[in-house]
């Protein structure tokens, strides 16, 4: 079985080698469409956007293979965080998100290419993040060193903004962007043993 990773984010494919999986990467490049109101509706809408994207690359592709896309959104109080604009709405977001709890939402969507067909399969994970407080020094601090700008609500749990986590309930890979036992659970009730060729 060949496995694509949808995905150019470092994150991804730092979890998916940390389980041992050899896939290459081939990252949608597409713009995606919002079609969703409720945020695990638009993770897995998004996480299939660019499975589908990469998929219709590889028509002519030898089979059997598995494309992976994964979409990751945070929301507080029903409002999606995206990836900061600029440094003010980083500000924004953290400002949000300081001494109170939010949740983070990824989505995975595979697509399955074998002789016989193409088979298409979704989920989500959902984490709850609880943020100690963070004064405006630190808030101001944290954007200086530029790690929230490429992470969807202007923070990354793995980088330094850990010193602000005060616990989660979840899967903390599920909050860098990729939930690897969610992934292998999944998989194999599909009947893909991951480990089966090493």
């Amino acid at each position: 079985m060949k496995y694509i990773l949808a995905s150019a984010s470092p994150r991804r494919k730092e979890i998916l080698e940390q389980i041992g999986l050899e896939f290459d990467i081939i990252p949608a490049k597409g713009e995606e469409e919002i079609r969703f109101t409720r945020p695990e509706e638009i993770v897995m809408d998004l996480s299939g956007q660019k499975a589908e994207e990469v998929a219709g690359q590889r028509r002519k592709e030898m089979v059997p293979e598995l494309i992976i896309g994964a979409d990751t959104v945070v929301a507080k109080d029903g409002v999606i965080l995206g990836k900061p604009k600029d440094e003010a709405d980083a500000y924004r977001m953290l400002s949000m998100l300081q001494g109170s709890s939010h949740k983070v939402y990824t989505g995975v969507t595979f697509i399955l290419r074998k002789e016989s067909g193409v088979q298409r399969h979704s989920f989500f994970e959902e984490t709850e993040v609880f943020m100690y407080p963070m004064s405006e020094e630190e808030r101001r601090w944290y954007i200086a060193t530029k790690e929230p700008f490429d992470k969807a609500g202007g923070y990354g749990i793995q980088g330094r903004c850990a010193v602000f986590i005060k616990k989660i309930h979840g899967d903390y890979q599920n909050v860098v962007g990729l939930p690897a036992a969610g992934i292998y659970q999944k998989l194999k009730k599909l009947g893909i043993d991951i480990y089966e060729e090493s």
